[in-house]
């Protein structure tokens, strides 16, 4: 499970379950819990790069937003599998 840290946005935290490059579950903790909701749901099942490619840069508050912190994560996801 991936853990990400949230920066600009309601939610504080996103975790992360995928496999090589399939999104398996994520879980916003906080956050407006619809919005966090629907968007977990919707992902499920997606391939990362088409999520990175959907979410990043969608605007709410503070220059970024939870769709867009979640691009963010899961860029750092693959990088850090790169790494290893």
């Amino acid at each position: 499970m991936f853990k990400y840290k949230t920066r600009g946005t309601c939610s504080q935290m996103i975790l992360i379950d995928a496999d090589a490059d399939t999104i398996k579950h994520v879980e916003f903790i906080g956050g407006c819990h619809g919005n966090t909701q629907g968007i977990s749901i919707l992902v499920e099942g997606m391939k990362i790069d088409d999520v990175i490619a959907k979410c990043k840069g969608i605007q709410c508050r503070a220059g970024t937003s939870c769709p867009d912190q979640l691009a963010t994560a899961l860029e750092q996801l693959k990088a850090q599998r790169k790494e290893a």
